[in-house]
């Protein structure tokens, strides 16, 4: 989905893909009939975006065989279907039974990291549609906080930064790299970001904000956008997500226990005298590790077209959504709804079938257009 901001520019609307379980060409071909292209036809719209997730496997394949990525251009465009943006952060394996903290490796200190993220990039290089001006790769914040990345994931990001280069000269327009803060990581704040990528070059590689992790850290968008902003840094891709709130703990406990479960880590925060107290999973605060005296906000991704009865973040997606696109210039020109925990809701909030995510998926597409258009954003045929 494509929007005319009113400054001139296109921004561009996708869905992750992460949220499927697919690990090679051909179980990605066949998700884009069971779930993307009925996600468009439900929304009625000419042209649907993909954030594309492609696990290690399948972006080595794709470039060590070119063919390969023309065949996968030619299954999207035949159904309507763009990408313009990557997700990155997730190496392999994001759907099995148990993912929690394997998802912060390879780190950025680990050679396979780089390998990925140039791959990815020159995947989307040849995926990206007539008109896009550019592409947008998120990754992970550098490593989960107890690892040290070293000069090692120094010298990676500045060679990721000359690859990226080297590709937008051979193939005529940019791909960037965005890393994303997460709560735990080494990069977990935006305040965290200008120090991070003090000595890389920032043509290349940015940052990617995601709503949910800036809720759960009690961050405000504007001030996160403003950060970005004094250091030079821009926001390569911004993902539309929602955070679990648990408004009164002492009272909630019964209902928020549903929301434990073992695939995803839900980093659980609660703001004390202006601090932030952290603990790592959404059962370690349930079992005492967060005083419990005010508001909890747990990375769990909701759907964001629902408010949840005040059990959601979406005030804040909201606001992160004015500062990205609500103001005279648009910040970004990539959004991507990431609600990749659709089969790990609660089971009566879980979808029972394919049918059910499309629904989910539409709707929540549906209500960031409707929010694109209060900000004068208009659809683009």
């Amino acid at each position: 989905m494509r929007f005319r901001h009113p400054d001139g520019s296109v921004v561009h609307l996708a869905y992750c893909t992460n949220v499927h379980a697919a690990e090679d060409l051909s179980g990605i071909v066949a998700q884009l009939d069971r779930f993307a292209l009925p996600v468009r036809e439900r929304l009625g719209s000419a042209v649907l975006g993909l954030g594309l997730w492609l696990a290690a496997p399948v972006a080595a394949a794709l470039t060590d065989d070119v063919s390969l990525i023309g065949r996968l251009r030619g299954e999207l465009d035949a159904r309507g279907l763009e990408v313009v943006t990557l997700n990155g952060f997730p190496y392999q394996a994001f759907q099995s039974e148990v993912v929690k903290k394997a998802v912060y490796l390879p780190h950025w200190g680990q050679a396979e990291r780089l390998v990925y993220t140039v791959q990815l990039a020159e995947v989307l290089h040849r995926l990206l549609p007539e008109g896009a001006r550019s592409g947008s790769v998120s990754t992970l914040p550098l490593a989960w906080r107890e690892v040290s990345i070293g000069d090692a994931g120094v010298r990676a990001l500045e060679a990721l930064a000359d690859q990226l280069r080297r590709l937008a000269e051979r193939h005529g327009r940019p791909v960037r790299v965005g890393i994303e803060p997460e709560p735990g990581c080494v990069v977990e704040r935006t305040v965290q970001v200008p120090t991070a990528l003090v000595d890389v070059d920032h043509d290349w590689i940015g940052t990617c904000l995601d709503a949910c992790h800036l809720a759960v850290e009690f961050e405000e968008a504007d001030e996160a956008v403003r950060v970005l902003d004094g250091a030079g840094i821009d926001v390569v891709k911004a993902q539309l997500s929602s955070a679990l709130r648990v408004p009164a703990p002492a009272e909630d406990r019964a209902w928020a226990r549903d929301f434990v479960e073992p695939r995803f880590l839900h980093q659980s925060r609660e703001l004390v005298d202006g601090a932030v107290v952290a603990v790592d999973d959404l059962d370690l605060a349930l079992d005492g590790g967060l005083p419990g005296t005010s508001e909890w906000r747990v990375h769990f991704h909701v759907p964001v077209h629902a408010d949840g009865g005040g059990r959601t973040t979406q005030p804040e997606l909201r606001r992160t959504i004015d500062a990205l696109v609500g103001g005279p210039t648009a910040r970004t020109a990539h959004l991507e709804v990431e609600t990749y925990t659709w089969n790990v809701l609660p089971p009566e909030q879980r979808p029972a079938d394919d049918a059910g995510l499309v629904e989910g998926i539409a709707a929540e597409l549906a209500w960031v257009r409707d929010e694109l258009a209060t900000r004068g954003l208009k659809e683009l045929p």
